[in-house]
């Protein structure tokens, strides 16, 4: 038996037993969930249920998990916890999802704000006893239409207004590297965000980002290496000013793929953010 079919036959008995009842839904995501795993993985697990013990971490329950969270990261799998979740909670927050609300979740652990539906349709399910973690990616199998619309709508604004602001143009005039780090990051996700859901695919989260998007069907041309370069400007003295010409190539590419769907364009998010324009 490996270490990792071994961790998930010993953890998630103990995992499943710190539920009130016993029978906590227990599930591992990450990497591990999505079928990415290396040798740098780590174990991403989730606990569901109603309610957990009372003073859990008093519990007999609480440290006979610890005791073998511990052993096992002795033998060399990196686990940092679980993160234990109420059914009534994640039903509420995908029932937003599922209606078009973009709610990127801001945790310390997540530098793109955690994103329900990506976690539910990929996580690997252990133990399920009322089947709500089956119910959940059978609800996300298909693509949500409205949510599609929505992430058009809410990254598409963003890419529109940031290809054109001047403020993005003085900060690579003046090289203000701290800025321009942070809204290259900015616009990629955007981007991303908006291709993974262009292909109808929810989109992967902090990893392996540009590893499934080589798999996607439709993408502007040369995505993948263009992307690259544009994280990986390099040395040359024009490099910043070739990474915005980059962006804003990849921005529109990425509308024209999108348009010749629609059929047509959103309205400019300048004129949408200055009405008096109009």
């Amino acid at each position: 038996m490996s270490l990792r079919d071994e961790l998930i036959a010993v953890m998630v008995p103990l995992i499943a037993d710190l539920a009130e009842d016993g029978a906590a839904a227990v599930a591992l995501a990450g990497s591990h969930g999505k079928g990415r795993a290396d040798a740098l993985s780590d174990y991403d697990f989730r606990a569901y249920s109603d309610a957990y013990r009372p003073h859990l971490q008093q519990t007999p329950q609480w440290q006979r998990f610890l005791l073998e969270q511990r052993r096992f990261q002795k033998l060399g799998a990196r686990m940092d916890g679980i993160w234990m979740r109420s059914y009534q909670g994640v039903r509420r927050d995908l029932n937003g999802w599922l209606a078009g609300q973009v709610v990127e979740k801001q945790f310390e652990w997540t530098i793109w704000g955690y994103q329900l539906p990506t976690d539910l349709s990929t996580q690997l399910i252990a133990y399920d006893p009322r089947g709500e973690l089956q119910s959940w990616r059978m609800e996300l199998a298909v693509f949500p239409e409205i949510l599609r619309s929505a992430i058009f709508t809410h990254y598409r604004k963003i890419l529109d207004y940031w290809k054109s602001d001047y403020h993005y143009t003085s900060k690579v005039i003046r090289l203000d590297l701290v800025f321009l780090a942070g809204i290259t990051g900015k616009l990629v996700n955007a981007i991303m965000q908006v291709v993974f859901a262009f292909n109808r695919r929810y989109f992967p989260g902090d990893g392996w980002n540009l590893v499934l998007a080589h798999e996607l069907p439709q993408l502007p041309p040369h995505f993948v290496e263009r992307m690259v370069e544009i994280v990986e400007p390099g040395n040359a003295p024009d490099r910043w000013h070739r990474q915005r010409e980059n962006i804003v190539s990849m921005i529109n590419d990425v509308e024209t793929l999108i348009s010749a769907e629609v059929g047509r364009k959103l309205p400019s998010a300048v004129e949408e953010l200055r009405p008096e324009a109009r």
